[in-house]
């Protein structure tokens, strides 16, 4: 059920055509005149990537077949991404956009060598692909995850966009936790990064639940894990005291949202939440509306 990770990125796909106006007045023999009708007409396209359950698990074949099921049943046109004849892996919990050109990804999930997804890609080469397949011109390299992701490191356990200038990320209060350094790292990061134009990002501070732990083990317990709809933000929590503080905290943010807390605690026995199992799509806007938009 992770759509997050085996599914498509949706994006608009941005190329240039000729307003219907100028194909009716105009020639299209004529250079000038045609670059001056250039009209840059967004559709709606998904970018598909390979899925191999995090470098982790042998049983992905079906999964991987889901983006292309997604793209098919939206209607779309697929682009895989590839670096050279090599297709890319790489999950959706493990970047997170501000929609202007900036993307959040830590180090621990894309550098390092365990469950290492692309083992000749480099950081540059992951800000190139990024460039290129999702309009990204900056890239915030966050350091690692939280202690029990099965995914070693995923961002949306960690640090979200709220708004294009604006991030929450987790924080430990507690000194003894295993995530209290991890965490701290990362706010350090944020704090010295900008934005796609030079800015500082405003940072909301967003609290842990106390450690949840299933059989022995620590499960990745988070309340950044949230996800966006239309009109409602759908928040993990774990009857937890902070996750009435959580809860506040993002229904400042999002004032036009309803915040509905979602009780995760069976749900993270899987190692992820409601960020994990969602995908979003957008709605492109007709052609001719797109059109109108540029000329105004």
């Amino acid at each position: 059920m992770w759509t997050r990770d085996s599914g498509c990125t949706f994006v608009f796909h941005t190329t240039p055509t000729l307003s219907s106006r100028a194909e009716r007045s105009r020639s299209l023999a004529n250079d000038s005149a045609q670059s001056r009708d250039l009209v840059f007409s967004p559709t709606l396209a998904a970018i598909k990537w390979r899925f191999n359950a995090w470098a982790k698990y042998p049983n992905y074949q079906h999964d991987e077949k889901i983006g292309s099921r997604m793209a098919e049943a939206a209607g779309v046109p697929e682009i895989r991404a590839a670096r050279g004849k090599s297709r890319v892996v790489l999950e959706g919990g493990s970047i997170d956009v501000n929609g202007r050109g900036t993307l959040l990804t830590t180090e621990e999930c894309l550098l390092s060598k365990t469950q290492q997804r692309n083992p000749a890609m480099s950081r540059k080469d992951y800000e190139k692909l990024f460039l290129n397949y999702l309009g990204i011109g900056k890239v915030i390299w966050l350091s690692s995850g939280i202690t029990g992701d099965d995914t070693h490191g995923h961002v949306d356990d960690i640090t979200r966009f709220v708004s294009p200038d604006t991030v929450v990320t987790a924080v430990e209060s507690d000194p003894n936790d295993a995530n209290y350094e991890p965490l701290r790292e990362n706010i350090r990061r944020l704090r010295a990064a900008s934005d796609q134009d030079g800015n500082p990002l405003a940072i909301i501070e967003l609290p842990m639940p106390a450690p949840v732990v299933f059989e022995g083990r620590r499960l990745p317990a988070s309340y950044a894990n949230f996800y966006i709809a239309n009109g409602i933000v759908l928040v993990p929590v774990f009857n937890d005291p902070n996750d009435r503080v959580a809860l506040d905290i993002l229904a400042d943010l999002f004032p036009d949202r309803e915040i509905t807390g979602i009780y995760s605690g069976d749900l993270v026995w899987g190692y992820g939440t409601l960020h994990c199992m969602t995908q979003q799509q957008p709605v492109a806007k007709p052609t001719e509306n797109r059109e109108q938009e540029t000329k105004n």
